[in-house]
């Protein structure tokens, strides 16, 4: 009898990772059954997706009632009132004193590559500036701007350009605040001018670099610096956005207001 790993195998691609062979039967709240009734611990959550716990009774009575409605028209050619209404609210959630906007894309990565695209219209400058552990999706803006190669950038050739990665501070590596702030000095004197920046894009809190916690103070001294140079703030919050860090948006706990936020997972609630 073939197994149903087996069967995964043969029908999908291996480049889709597994991290284990449970294969999910149902689930509720923070549990898990697999397809032979063991139950299951989810410390994972869909990798920070389902931040209400599965099924919330909410969401599931949110979609039915959509399902009941109608399931899609590309609001660019047919519009509702609800694609408005979640941009309003989203607008409110934010920080920052200023107006501000929202647009829907698919996903997290497809988040990023908007911001950029706008960051870059908007200045009319083209060098993105990121940080060594950082991961901003599996595109290939994204993973040009994520500070790993191992495993997102392996075999890929050539990234896109302009892209410059700086450390980020982490004390258990070694690196400081002011080692961070002090690399970013040393670019723009030796390599990169700051009026050649579109932005700078930052998770608050690295996620698959290891669950680093960006240090006091290292978020202020980005908006300072960006403030000084006409550079647009990117706030990538696709993983500690919506609560995960105990405050609506992660970049909240530093008191600072990105100019763009990336936002996808949670967001849907699975």
């Amino acid at each position: 009898m073939t197994s149903l790993t087996d069967r995964k195998n043969a029908a999908i691609a291996k480049g889709v990772g597994m991290t284990t062979q449970i294969y999910a039967d149902r689930a509720e709240n923070a549990e898990i059954w697999d397809k032979e009734g063991n139950r299951y611990i989810d410390f994972a959550a869909g990798i920070a997706v389902v931040n209400t716990g599965h099924r919330h009774p909410r969401v599931i009575a949110a979609v039915k009632a959509q399902l009941d409605r109608f399931t899609h028209t590309c609001h660019q050619v047919v519009p509702y009132e609800n694609y408005v209404a979640l941009a309003e609210r989203l607008n409110g959630l934010l920080p920052g004193d200023f107006a501000k906007k929202t647009i829907f894309a698919t996903t997290g990565a497809e988040a990023v590559e908007n911001a950029v695209k706008i960051a870059r219209h908007y200045t009319k400058r083209s060098a993105i500036v990121a940080f060594a552990g950082g991961f901003h999706g599996r595109t290939f803006m994204g993973m040009a701007l994520t500070g790993k190669v191992q495993p997102y950038k392996a075999g890929f050739g050539p990234m896109m350009g302009d892209v410059w990665h700086l450390p980020f501070p982490i004390d258990l590596h070694g690196v400081s605040v002011a080692d961070a702030l002090a690399a970013l000095d040393r670019l723009f004197k030796a390599d990169l001018e700051p009026t050649r920046v579109a932005a700078i894009i930052v998770e608050p809190v690295q996620g698959e670099g290891g669950f680093y916690e960006a240090p006091a103070g290292f978020m202020a001294a980005l908006r300072k610096v960006c403030d000084a140079h006409g550079i647009v703030l990117i706030a990538d919050e696709v993983q500690t956005g919506f609560a995960r860090t105990g405050r609506m948006f992660a970049m909240e706990h530093h008191g600072v207001a990105a100019d763009i936020t990336c936002m996808a997972k949670g967001l849907g609630g699975g």
